[in-house]
Formats: C-alpha cells, structure tokens, sequence
C-alpha cells in the first residue's frame, strides 16, 4: 500500500449529479460548430478563460482553473462507455456498479472498502455526506457511515441515529427494489446497517477540534467538503468520502444554472484544498469528479438534453495537472447518434486509476477488468 509522507492514502468522491454538461466546462473556443450548435446557452468568447490555444474555462470556473494553473488538476476528457444510458437512473446505475450491461447488487466503492478493511471492522472506512445511501457503497458485508450532518449527529442518541440509518437504508429499498428485485435488496439489507452506532462517538471528536481561517460557502458541497475536511483533520481514519452535488441536469435555463453550479464547485474545492494545506492535511487526500454523462451538442433554445463523452477531474496536491485523454471530436462526421460527443476513454479506467495508483489496491475485481488509464500522479513511496 502507497504512504504519502507516511500518511494512508485518502479518496475523495464528488457526485455531481444531473449531467454536468463537460462542453460548457471545457470549451472548444476556436470550434465555429461549437457556437453554431449552441447559439442560446454556448459562452461567449470574451468571457471564457483559456487555458491554452483551443480551449477555455467557463467564467464561473475561475477558482478551478487557478487550481489546474497551479498544478493540481488533472481533466479527464470524453470519459464514458459504449453505448451510454441516457437515462439517470440506469446511467448513474452503471457509474455506481461499473456494469454497463446487466444489474449489479455492489458498488465499486463498497469493492474497495472491503478491500480497505475485510472484516468490516471499522464504520468510520468510509462516510458518505447528505441523506441517502448512494448504490456506490452498497455490498454485503460492508459498513458504510452516512452523515446527513455533522454537527448534529455525534449530539444524536442511538435510537435517532438507527432511525436516521434505517430511513436511509428505506430510500435505498424504494429505488432499487424494482430494478434488482426484492429477493437481492433484502439479503443486501439483512447483512447491512449493523455498527451503525460504533462510529457516533468518534464522529463526536471532529467540530470540537476544527478552526478554520478559510471563509467556506453556505451551498451544499461547501458544507459537504467542509464536514470532510472537519473528520479528515481530525484523523479518524476514514479512507474514503463520497459527497454529492445536484442540479445538473439543465434541460432548461442552463446559462444561469451551470454558472451557479460551477462556482459552488469551484469555491468548494479550492477552499477544501487550502483548508487542507493549512491543516498540513492535504498531501494524502484525492479528489475524483464524475457525474452521469455528458449532454448533447446542440441545445434545445434554453439547456441541453441528456448526451455522452463528459469529463471526469482527479485534484490534489499530489497530481500532475493537465489534460489527460482526448478532447470528443466536435465535428459532425464523428458524433455519436449524429448528436453526442463519443467518448474517448472508459470510464473504468479512470476509477482503476485512482484505485491502482493513488490507494494502491489491484483495481481488477473493483471495476471488473482492466482499462486503459492516465498517469496523473507523482510518485508515491513504498510502505
């Protein structure tokens, strides 16, 4: 297993869920089908921030892209998979269970908690932040903690954490049930929800023990990446973090939506990764974005509609920024369904990336098979 400065070796998740629209992230500025194809929510060329001679930020990246100017982004281009779901349950699915073609019961990230810790003897391995079990973290046998907040759960008592746990685990049975059947739900259910109150009184020990000069935002991924700064400094040892960001799914009035998202992102991220340094804590934490899949080329008069080839973005102080894969080919000949971006790297492989490089675990088993990956990272020492 890789130590960085004798430290494990931390992941953090970021869910953006909706479809975070990768053409109006990273811009094909000097591509004229670009503005023919998005006359209403395509970004003006003025505005854009570019980061080389083809292509710019979004305006609203600004904080993003100071952190790829300084060496710590890495932007994975067109990732996704053969024919992509359009739908966000399957699709979201799919990311969650790494099998595009049939219904999985595991999540890939509940595949390397078990990795992380076999006999399932710490609840603490993983956290998940905000209500809901995400499919991510669903397998038999494994414990995964979910906070909805931090500030109140170590002040809850056991029967109001079980019952928080159990209304989780309800919402879990509701969405999956009738894609995987209640026979597999339940077995999965059966073997699950059990620690749930070992890890309340260590969760205690974060808020006490934090200050911060950093002023974090008041928008949900801000107090997301703030809770995970608040347990990651207090040296719990969770290994992982999943959190989510909503609202990307912009069939309407995308230009003021996907701004708004982009900058709570963007605040939330940079401000987690100098929280960090501050904390001397950054050095052995990961970022790894991803959402459902990417949206079409042409916009439908005010947002764009469910596509492919999105992007995917690994951050930390431990990357080597840059542009990893390739950009989608923007013309015509090339689009997939004569209206989608074709994705130009599977998106397992860049979850084996993260998993073989960064958490030093075989990413076979996790994301069944092995993918073509980036190199995103500097060298880390042996144990």
């Amino acid at each position: 297993m890789p130590k960085v400065n004798g430290k494990d070796p931390v992941l953090v998740v970021i869910q953006l869920t909706g479809g975070l629209d990768f053409m109006n992230t990273l811009i094909p500025y000097t591509e004229g089908i670009y503005y023919d194809s998005r006359p209403t929510v395509g970004i003006a060329r003025e505005v854009m921030l570019p980061i080389n001679d083809t292509l710019a930020f979004h305006p609203d990246a600004a904080r993003l892209k100071e952190l790829f100017e300084a060496g710590n982004v890495a932007v994975v281009q067109g990732i996704g998979y053969e024919n992509s779901s359009r739908s966000h349950f399957r699709g979201m699915d799919i990311w969650h269970t790494c099998e595009p073609l049939k219904i999985s019961t595991e999540g890939w990230v509940a595949r390397l908690i078990r990795e992380l810790d076999p006999q399932s003897r710490d609840p603490l391995t993983c956290i998940s932040f905000g209500r809901g079990l995400p499919r991510a973290l669903a397998g038999a046998g494994v414990t995964a903690t979910s906070v909805g907040d931090l500030d109140n759960y170590g002040l809850m008592t056991s029967v109001q954490i079980k019952e928080e746990r159990d209304s989780d685990l309800d919402l879990f049975k509701r969405m999956y049930t009738p894609a995987i059947g209640a026979g597999l739900v339940m077995d999965y259910l059966a073997q699950t929800g059990r620690d749930v109150l070992k890890g309340a009184d260590r969760l205690k020990e974060a808020p006490p023990k934090y200050a911060t000069s950093v002023e974090w935002g008041t928008n949900p991924i801000a107090k997301s990446l703030r809770d995970v700064a608040r347990v990651h400094t207090a040296g719990l040892g969770t290994r992982i973090f999943y959190t989510q960001h909503a609202g990307y799914d912009y069939h309407s009035h995308e230009p003021l939506n996907h701004g708004r998202l982009l900058g709570e992102l963007s605040g939330a991220i940079s401000d987690f990764l100098q929280d960090l340094r501050n904390h001397d804590a950054a050095d052995e934490v990961t970022i790894l974005v991803f959402t459902d899949f990417g949206r079409r080329m042409v916009d439908n008069g005010s947002g764009t509609d469910h596509g492919s080839g999105g992007g995917a973005y690994i951050i930390g102080t431990q990357v080597n920024g840059g542009l990893y894969a390739e950009y989608p080919s923007v013309l015509r000949k090339d689009w997939l369904n004569d209206e989608d971006l074709r994705p130009t790297i599977d998106f397992r492989g860049i979850y084996g990336t993260v998993i073989e490089q960064w958490m030093g675990v075989d990413p076979g088993p996790i994301v069944g098979g092995h993918y073509e990956q980036v190199r995103p990272y500097r060298q880390l020492s042996p144990v």
